[in-house]
């Protein structure tokens, strides 16, 4: 669970009781509850269950799962909104007014509120709207307080270097893909003889699979718990008319992620369709069944499947010629891993002794989880088809925020390799061959078997010469 430190360890014990975090069933209505958790409840309900009191502070589990899941509901501002509404009005905030002893008693509980939501969302407030409302409320907490002034600041700054972080990856994604946009006439116009690959770039398979964790870990590290929601979202289910986010992109960061999943597998395909002879082809597919399998070690799962996915494309999977030179017993093994069948039943077991491993981890590398992503993608889209409408469904969230928790955790290791970045800059910009590309690569390496794949050839052909 991605927790933000209490404000105890802030501002030191004076004022607080010890039943500070503790939350009472009772003292909402609306809400229901079965074996004393939390399943259901109005909209305005759960909202004010969010909203600290001077006796009351909502447990931090409930904090990230209303969170996330609201956004089916409510839109992050408006609910900013209704927020700052029951800390101003109800609680008397911003009042010359109210009993200041009272305030002092409320003003880091909402602080700390504020704490969790700028820390674990923090792309909500890259809305104007959201920002402006912080700053109404935040000038309530530290007018008159020095001492909560200071740590409005540092939240303040702290949010703001995250967005500014947030802004600068996504420049350099928008610089990547240009380049590689650009280079994609180098396949067609440079010789053959002076192309560059991936055995010249790097020979030693544990180097490469330790590069591509380095681009998995930082393409995570930047997705928001909230996209899972997001990408999800087309209508607001409250009103059959009105969009939700229509505003602007709201899971550019794990498209963006999606997006290198495709591109390591057609950079596969590409590197093992490229070269004239045959020999070289069984040596690059053998280089990468190595690849895949320090990824496996590793726990890197998502280049591990990008790979795998890469070698069974048909343009080189139709490479009989080739793959007969190539011992694939080892590819066997990994394919039994990556088993589509029962559910993934074989990689799920293996997930859960690379999260057990991160659990116990005593190094860095052994914390290393990085799932299959579009596995992922799929359980939460199935987790969030459930939550899309308002029956008592609250296991429902609880699954969704407990599976995203989990994501969090994973997503926060730092990768603990050396980074080479002539291996990065290549694995990110290197031309890859379009699907017509490689099936006229795949043809030009090893003929046509049949009349429907001369047709296909002499189609690509032409086109192929069209175009230049």
């Amino acid at each position: 669970m991605p927790q933000t430190p209490p404000f105890p360890v802030v501002y030191g014990s004076n004022g607080y009781n010890k039943n500070l975090y503790t939350a009472k069933e009772e003292d909402y209505e609306g809400l229901y509850y079965h074996d004393n958790n939390l399943v259901s409840g109005s909209l305005e309900a759960l909202i004010e269950h969010l909203v600290p009191t001077v006796a009351y502070y909502p447990d931090r589990t409930y904090i990230f799962t209303f969170l996330l899941s609201s956004r089916l509901f409510i839109h992050p501002y408006e609910l900013m909104t209704k927020v700052c509404h029951l800390c101003v009005d109800q609680q008397r905030l911003c009042d010359p007014q109210a009993d200041r002893a009272r305030v002092r008693k409320i003003a880091p509980k909402i602080l700390q509120l504020l704490t969790e939501w700028t820390e674990t969302f923090p792309y909500d407030f890259r809305d104007e709207r959201m920002m402006k409302s912080l700053k109404e409320l935040t000038h309530c907490l530290s007018t008159g307080d020095d001492l909560y002034r200071k740590a409005v600041q540092h939240m303040t700054q702290t949010l703001i270097r995250k967005l500014t972080t947030l802004s600068q990856y996504e420049e350099a994604l928008a610089k990547i893909n240009s380049s590689v946009t650009d280079r994609l006439t180098v396949l067609k116009t440079k010789p053959q003889s002076i192309q560059r690959d991936i055995l010249t770039i790097c020979s030693d398979p544990f180097t490469l699979a330790q590069q591509l964790t380095h681009i998995e870990l930082e393409r995570l590290s930047y997705i928001g718990p909230e996209e899972f929601v997001q990408a999800f979202v087309q209508k607001d289910p409250l009103d059959n008319d009105k969009r939700c986010f229509s505003d602007h992109k709201k899971a550019s960061n794990l498209e963006a992620y999606v997006e290198w999943f495709n591109r390591l597998s057609y950079l596969v395909a590409t590197e093992i369709c490229m070269p004239v002879k045959k020999k070289h082809r069984a040596r690059v597919i053998e280089f990468f069944i190595d690849v895949a399998r320090e990824c496996f070690n590793i726990g890197n799962f998502n280049s591990l499947m990008a790979i795998i996915t890469g070698m069974n494309m048909s343009p080189v999977s139709r490479l009989k010629k080739t793959w007969a030179k190539v011992k694939t017993a080892k590819f066997d093994i990994l394919e039994h891993q990556m088993d589509p069948s029962s559910n993934f039943y074989n990689y799920r077991t293996a997930l859960r002794g690379a999260t057990q491993r991160s659990i116990t981890a005593h190094s860095s590398r052994e914390k290393i989880v990085i799932p299959f992503f579009s596995l992922l993608i799929k359980d939460i889209y199935f987790l969030n088809e459930g939550c899309t409408n308002r029956l008592p469904n609250g296991h429902k969230f609880w699954e969704l925020a407990k599976q995203v928790m989990e994501f969090m955790t994973w997503k926060k290791v730092e990768c603990p390799f050396d980074r080479d970045r002539k291996m990065l800059q290549y694995l990110l910009t290197a031309p890859v061959f379009s699907e017509d590309a490689l099936y006229l690569a795949s043809y030009e390496s090893e003929g046509p078997e049949n009349n429907m794949e001369k047709d296909r050839w002499k189609s690509l052909r032409s086109s192929l010469l069209n175009r230049t």
